[in-house]
């Protein structure tokens, strides 16, 4: 209705334009020459307004033609049987126009909308194919739908948790009696039919995938009437191919992790149980010597016993504790306790503790006097050392040299290594034994060692990798951040000494 009035409007104002233009040569102006101007306002007319302006248009170019270009002029009455044939000619002509122009128009506008349709359901499909996240696309997809149909309300209803949800929505929100009209009483979601439905000033079109319905589609009823509903069930198949799509990528997901969650569980287990089991049979074998009766042992065999358990039991609270630390420490809740500290100190502090677990290998230090101090939690980093040095002895040869030893770098860090004379680590896997539980076809622990250096190291910022040896064998190397503000201190220092 608008439309037609515009053009109405339109083609009155340009025929009012062309009577006034051609009233002062209407004597030299034939009566068919004036006929043909006065198409222009028709077609005008068509054009802006659609069949229904061409035909008023016509009627009042009728009018006009009468009442100024034929003689008599300023009276409707018709003299001359010519003039009456010329006035027949022009209706008979100006309608069939009308017609044609208005039919022209349509096919042009059906084209113009038929393309952006196909572009529009192009980027659609494009998004599907990036595998966007649903909330994404939905919010694309209405939006869509909004332009494309001229709908000043559209919105997407999806199941969760049982009922339908609005899940996106573009325009002027639905009102609540609108969506107390549209939403489906329990149990009907099942049944509901693809087929648009019109619910008062809505439409409702529901979103089918394999042969179910997933949801609602909703949008103003003047917006997909007619030939519309074609191009409409093609948007709300792309919805309800979306939703499928991300609901079948939500249930893959969580039984991927579901099975992963089971596998690292019973790898965990049987890791902790493993790393565990050593400690607590060498202190349950002393305990029940110690506890049995009929056994004689002497004061030394006894003190012997007493210091393996207790050994074995700091074991098994370094462990414990190690494990704690490396998980509040990757939830972000444990930070190094740093101190400035010579690594030197730290390396022997290492070796000293573990002198009669290295199985008969020689360690040979390699860490410089000269190296600037480093600001770092020493029980980390002592643990790194440690995880590290049993790593090589676990794996090395019996009787070979581990070599630990330090570089400093042009980047204000320390590179610390631990070479061994082991069968090394092929290049495919250097990332992959620092994960959490993955070990060695030769060791039978479950690398948690290396999963807590790794963590340790990675808490003080700094970074840790496998290269191959010299000579053969693996070299776990690691950086340590260098005490700056020490070094500042000692240049300030060795100023004012001079």
């Amino acid at each position: 209705m608008k439309r037609s009035a515009i053009g109405t409007l339109a083609a009155l104002a340009s025929m009012a334009a062309l009577t006034a233009a051609m009233l002062p040569l209407r004597a030299s102006l034939s009566i068919a020459t004036t006929a043909l101007v006065l198409v222009v306002p028709v077609v005008i007319g068509v054009v802006l307004g659609g069949f229904v302006a061409g035909v008023i248009s016509v009627a009042f170019g009728f009018l006009v033609y009468d009442f100024f270009f034929i003689p008599p002029y300023l009276t409707l009455w018709v003299g001359r049987t010519e003039n009456w044939a010329a006035l027949g000619v022009y209706v008979a002509v100006m309608l069939p126009v009308a017609r044609t122009v208005a039919v022209l128009d349509g096919a042009r506008a059906r084209e113009r909308r038929q393309g952006t349709e196909l572009r529009e359901l192009f980027q659609l499909s494009g998004l599907l194919v990036e595998d966007k996240p649903l909330d994404e696309l939905l919010t694309a997809v209405v939006t869509t739908v909004a332009e494309v149909f001229g709908s000043p309300q559209v919105a997407v209803f999806l199941p969760r948790n049982s009922k339908l949800e609005l899940a996106a929505a573009a325009g002027e929100p639905l009102s609540a009696e609108q969506v107390h009209r549209v939403l489906p009483s329990p149990g009907e979601l099942t049944r509901l039919r693809a087929q648009p439905d019109v619910r008062g000033d809505v439409l409702v079109h529901a979103l089918t995938a394999a042969g179910r319905p997933v949801g609602l589609l909703v949008l103003s009823a003047e917006s997909a009437a007619g030939p519309e509903l074609e191009p409409l069930t093609l948007f709300a198949n792309q919805i309800a191919l979306a939703v499928e799509r991300a609901q079948l990528r939500e249930q893959a997901l969580r039984s991927r992790l579901t099975e992963e969650v089971e596998r690292l569980a019973k790898t965990l287990v049987a890791a902790v149980s493993h790393d565990l089991r050593t400690p607590l049979a060498r202190i349950k074998a002393s305990s029940s010597t110690l506890a049995d009766t009929e056994m004689e042992l002497d004061a030394g065999a006894r003190q012997s016993l007493a210091a393996l358990i207790d050994k074995q039991a700091d074991r098994l609270a370094d462990l414990v504790q190690n494990l704690l630390d490396m998980s509040r420490i990757q939830a972000g809740v444990l930070q190094p306790r740093r101190t400035v500290t010579a690594l030197a100190e730290i390396v022997s502090g290492v070796v000293a503790d573990l002198t009669q677990g290295l199985r008969g290998h020689q360690v040979e230090l390699d860490v410089a006097d000269s190296l600037p101090p480093v600001d770092v939690d020493v029980t980390l980093i002592s643990r790194v050392l440690t995880n590290l040095l049993e790593n090589a002895v676990r794996h090395a040869p019996r009787g070979t040299s581990i070599t630990i030893g330090a570089r400093p770098t042009a980047t204000d860090a320390v590179v610390v290594f631990v070479s061994d004379r082991g069968p090394g680590v092929s290049p495919d896997r250097r990332d992959e034994v620092f994960g959490l539980l993955t070990r060695r076809d030769s060791d039978a622990g479950a690398g948690l060692g290396l999963s807590i250096a790794k963590t340790f190291v990675e808490a003080h910022g700094q970074s840790i990798w496998v290269d191959d040896a010299p000579g053969g064998g693996a070299k776990f190397c690691f950086t340590l951040p260098v005490a700056q503000l020490i070094a500042e201190e000692t240049k300030l220092g060795a100023v004012a000494h001079r």
